[in-house]
């Protein structure tokens, strides 16, 4: 397919239920990072398609990954140049010149979340579910995803989709919210994906990439006065004892105690 190219993450790591999906550990974060800023001087590629596979889009952060173990006891500036990771793969996503689509199946967590919504379409199989569990793990939602799901489910949907932190988003409830634009039958996400990568790229490239820079501009003048805050919060939370509850109930299947400390 002219003007269209493909990234595809690579399988599960190990068997269901204990999966670790692609960009849940720092140095896949930055190898996807990385892919984004590949494209910056590719004049050939007008779309870029990022998937999964077919059990999921991603799992979300990973809560056992040693490295930010290891940074946390560095001190502060440390821990933040670590929680600087997300952000910034979910800034170079958005700072694209190439049309983004995001071809999800299964479930879609967290950083998942954050990253899908820092591309320009999101593609939906009908059985996918989505879910945001960082207020649950005694975290706000990073990553600048906050401002992008508010331009996409307006106010109200996105402080649901935030707070109410244990429930799914399944496809339907997505589409309607807004929180996809497209949906497909399970297994044809990608499929669906690169047709419409296959519409935008039969275009003529340059409008395209002027008409996607405007809107972003536009609509993105939010993000970027959030996105400061944004980090610090992240590194608040990540250091009170709420967020050590949280995740060590998750991780040990339990319910949190929260304290609000």
């Amino acid at each position: 397919l002219r003007g269209a190219g493909l990234i595809e993450n690579r399988p599960p790591a190990r068997a269901w239920p204990e999966t670790v999906f692609n960009y849940r550990k720092p140095e896949a974060m930055r190898q996807l990072r990385d892919a984004a800023r590949s494209f910056e001087d590719d004049i050939e590629t007008s779309v870029v398609v990022l998937a999964g596979n077919t059990r999921a889009f991603s799992a979300g952060f990973d809560l056992k990954d040693n490295e930010r173990k290891a940074v946390a006891e560095d001190g502060l500036g440390a821990l933040r140049r670590s929680i600087s990771i997300g952000p910034r793969m979910c800034r170079a996503w958005y700072e694209m010149e190439q049309v983004t689509i995001a071809a999800i199946e299964g479930f879609c967590i967290g950083g998942g979340v954050a990253l899908a919504v820092s591309l320009d379409f999101r593609v939906s199989a009908r059985g996918a579910h989505f879910r945001i569990p960082e207020v649950d793990l005694g975290l706000n939602m990073s990553w600048g995803s906050i401002p992008r799901m508010l331009q996409l489910m307006g106010p109200a949907r996105t402080k649901q989709a935030v707070m109410l932190a244990s429930e799914r988003i399944y496809a339907e409830q997505a589409y309607e919210w807004g929180l996809v634009e497209h949906l497909a039958e399970d297994g044809s996400a990608l499929t669906a994906a690169m047709a419409l990568a296959g519409r935008l790229a039969a275009e003529p490239p340059l409008p395209v990439k002027m008409t996607k820079m405007t809107v972003n501009r536009l609509s993105g003048a939010l993000d970027a006065l959030a996105s400061q805050m944004d980090l610090d919060q992240f590194v608040l939370t990540t250091t009170s004892e709420d967020s050590k509850e949280g995740i060590a109930a998750f991780l040990e299947r339990r319910r949190a105690h929260f304290r609000g400390r």
